[in-house]
């Protein structure tokens, strides 16, 4: 009887993990480095949570991926795509004194992200995976200006989830009619005072009528003509947003300031994030030998520290070779009169030297991942935004007290200015205390983000797109979301009731004056 039971609960078991398996398809057409470490790290999560995942991308993984759970991780890599993308940076030149991305108006930028979606869809391989129309349980694509990526959930008639590498911005909030109000939440782009002044609620308002205005009225049209051109015949991108039952959002309360999220917005923040691993052995002696702490100082992956000025270049060597600290700098070649204080390498495992006990300090430029990084381990930062959202992460590492900022293209740029905020860093302890609670507020949760994201995937799966948790403003038009309609209607009444007054008084005065004329 024992053993019967037994091998009952063993079957039950068996089926309930094929059941929880499901078939999940990845399309990510961001070439960008740090952009395939949040794809890839989700798919990979996926995959180790004992679901077949299918990933199609430009890059290759770099590890042969092995699930404890008996999941499968199909990566698929499209020719091509990465080398037209380092192209592109370098003709970028976005460590140029001049300008911070290539010289071509915003018109051209989007233009371009249509045009590198549309290329990336007309890819072959991928071509092919979708006209043998494969069986999957749900589509996870990254939003990165491609809203016409939609269709393939159309395509294999599935729910599809969206990974935002920011947080809920006004690029993709308006998918799944998420509010940000403009008098307190400020454009993804242009970060302001926590307490918004009369003139930066004008402001704000007028960026957000303007980045609105370009979305729907040229940027949207140009994707809906690329989309046709890909897939005659398909449904609109509007249409397509129906198929949206999820927004997975790289953002967290504790890195981005508190806005509103619809139900079906789940914040996952820092999910990327390993616990920290050995460093190599180089590292680890130079890092414990360091008595004074050690600095480290990277630019990231799209902006290359050799590509920097000699000016600046030799600001931060007479900088750095003055400091009793120890300095690990990302840096792409050989480096003539180096410092002896300072280690440099082309790559570096900057997750596992931040989680480092003698570490001080951070020079970034300010990316997301990183900021979320420095977060994650309680390190302050200095940080160098160059372009993008760099500059609003970097405007909130200041405004809440765990770090100090100096733009690249500064016009105070200098070595007296940038020495002073590395020893403000290095010797004021408010920025460390304030990166530590910063630190606290990121792991105080209910569950890490990763087995968040899971858990939200999966919900979805389960609940069949989970269309329960879309809220009804998806299906407004824009007049009626922002209640023009009904203002304008309030107006036309009261205008009729003023009128029908003004009419009636003067008929009333007009009789009036007749009378008194009679008499």
């Amino acid at each position: 009887m024992l053993l019967k039971s037994l091998i009952t609960l063993i079957v039950c078991a068996l089926l309930l993990n094929h059941g929880e398996c499901a078939r999940i398809l990845g399309i990510f057409d961001m070439p960008s480095v740090s952009h395939h470490i949040l794809c890839s790290k989700l798919m990979k999560g996926l995959a180790e949570a004992g679901h077949d995942v299918t990933m199609v991308s430009g890059h290759a993984l770099k590890e042969n991926f092995i699930s404890k759970k008996n999941g499968t991780f199909t990566n698929i890599v499209l020719d091509g795509v990465v080398e037209e993308f380092e192209e592109f940076m370098k003709d970028a030149q976005v460590l140029s004194e001049n300008k911070t991305i290539s010289s071509g108006s915003l018109f051209d930028i989007l233009k371009g992200f249509s045009n590198r979606t549309a290329q990336f869809m007309k890819q072959p391989k991928l071509k092919q995976l979708v006209a043998s129309k494969p069986k999957f349980d749900l589509i996870i694509s990254e939003y990165f200006f491609n809203d016409m990526i939609h269709v393939y959930a159309n395509i294999l008639d599935c729910p599809l989830v969206l990974l935002n590498s920011q947080g809920p911005t006004e690029y993709i909030s308006p998918i799944v009619a998420n509010p940000r109000p403009v008098s307190y939440v400020s454009h993804v782009f242009y970060q302001m005072s926590k307490n918004f002044t009369l003139i930066e609620r004008t402001i704000n308002l007028a960026v957000a009528i303007m980045n609105y205005s370009l979305m729907q009225l040229f940027f949207l049209r140009y994707q809906e003509k690329s989309l046709q051109d890909v897939y005659p015949g398909s449904p609109s991108i509007y249409e397509l947003y129906d198929r949206v039952a999820l927004i997975l959002l790289n953002s967290h309360s504790s890195i981005n300031e508190a806005v509103p999220l619809v139900p079906n917005m789940i914040e996952i923040g820092g999910y990327f994030i390993d616990p920290p691993k050995k460093l190599p052995k180089d590292l680890q002696e130079f890092m414990d030998g360091a008595k004074e702490g050690v600095i480290y100082f990277s630019l990231g992956s799209n902006a290359k520290s050799k590509d920097m000025t000699q000016e600046k270049k030799n600001i931060f060597l007479n900088i750095f070779g003055k400091l009793k600290q120890k300095v690990i700098w990302k840096f792409e070649e050989k480096l003539p009169n180096m410092p002896s204080n300072v280690l440099i390498k082309d790559w570096y495992p900057q997750k596992d030297i931040l989680a480092h006990p003698n570490m001080r300090l951070f020079i970034t430029h300010g990316g997301l991942l990183s900021t979320t990084e420095t977060i994650y381990h309680g390190v302050p930062i200095l940080a160098i935004p160059i372009f993008a959202d760099q500059h609003s992460n970097a405007a909130k590492a200041v405004d809440g007290g765990y770090g100090l900022q100096l733009k690249y293209l500064d016009s105070n740029f200098t070595e007296e200015r940038l020495e002073y905020l590395i020893k403000e860093l290095l010797n004021n302890p408010k920025y460390k205390d304030n990166a530590k609670h910063r630190s606290r507020l990121y792991h105080d949760r209910p569950m890490p983000p990763m087995e968040t994201a899971i858990y939200w995937v999966e919900y979805v799966i389960r609940h069949g797109g989970a269309p329960h948790l879309k809220v009804a403003g998806k299906n407004l038009h824009w007049y009626e979301y922002f209640m023009v309609d009904v203002i304008a209607f309030l107006v036309l009444v009261i205008s009729l009731v003023v009128f029908s007054l003004k009419f009636a008084l003067k008929k009333v005065f007009k009789r009036q004056k007749a009378k008194v004329k009679t008499n």
